[in-house]
């Protein structure tokens, strides 16, 4: 299927997103395993993490994405132009992030949550990638210090994932504002969009506290 076919809405609740996907052999799939890694959720056609493995290859990277199709592609121009440092794997974020990131162990080092599907009627919101439980694993296996990387174009979308990390103690955001640019090498092609338009861009980074804090409010 051409990625220009792929439907843009993949329910996260439908049965076949519900199996946790086994973690790939990480010393089969990087040239050099033991680099930290990114994660992006909703990596999509991962053009934004084919600039990062580029930018920087002391970096691995790893794009987590729930339509399959845009994985295969992704996958195959990765392998066409020879990284070494990047892999994508087609799984819904909220079943399988917890053993992905297990198997990565300290090497988990930050993580970016780019313009998600907005869910914009209220008795879909519950799909939207970044719910309670997902915060909690990225607490569980984010090292201290580390960061939360969000971004989105929908403000709705923006402030309900800011609360989510808010709520949490093991979250700080390094800013009580929207931040003005991106602090990463590389743009979702999303992004670029967006900002030629002249619209804005919300913008949070979150740090991983070293032992739980009071949430903010």
């Amino acid at each position: 299927m051409s990625p220009n076919r792929v439907r843009q809405h993949v329910n996260p609740f439908h049965i076949q997103y519900q199996q946790p996907v086994p973690p790939p052999d990480w010393a089969a799939v990087f040239a050099r395993p033991d680099q930290p890694v990114h994660v992006d959720i909703g990596s999509a056609k991962g053009l934004f993490l084919r600039d990062m493995a580029r930018s920087c290859p002391e970096w691995n990277f790893v794009g987590l994405e729930i339509r399959e199709p845009l994985v295969e592609q992704a996958l195959k121009w990765r392998d066409a132009e020879g990284f070494t440092n990047l892999h994508f794997v087609f799984c819904n974020a909220n079943t399988s992030l917890g053993s992905l990131l297990a198997s990565l162990g300290a090497r988990f080092q930050r993580v970016s949550i780019q313009f998600p599907d907005p869910w914009f009627k209220k008795r879909h919101q519950k799909r939207r990638v970044v719910q309670p439980g997902l915060v909690l694993e990225l607490a569980e296996y984010l090292p201290a210090a580390r960061w939360v990387w969000l971004q989105s174009d929908v403000e709705e979308v923006a402030i309900a994932m800011r609360e989510r990390f808010q709520a949490s103690p093991y979250f700080t955001p390094t800013s009580p504002d929207w931040l003005s640019h991106n602090p990463l090498p590389a743009q979702t092609d999303r992004e670029r969009v967006t900002l030629a338009q002249g619209k804005p861009v919300y913008r949070q980074l979150f740090t991983r506290n070293d032992r739980p804090v009071q949430p903010t409010t």
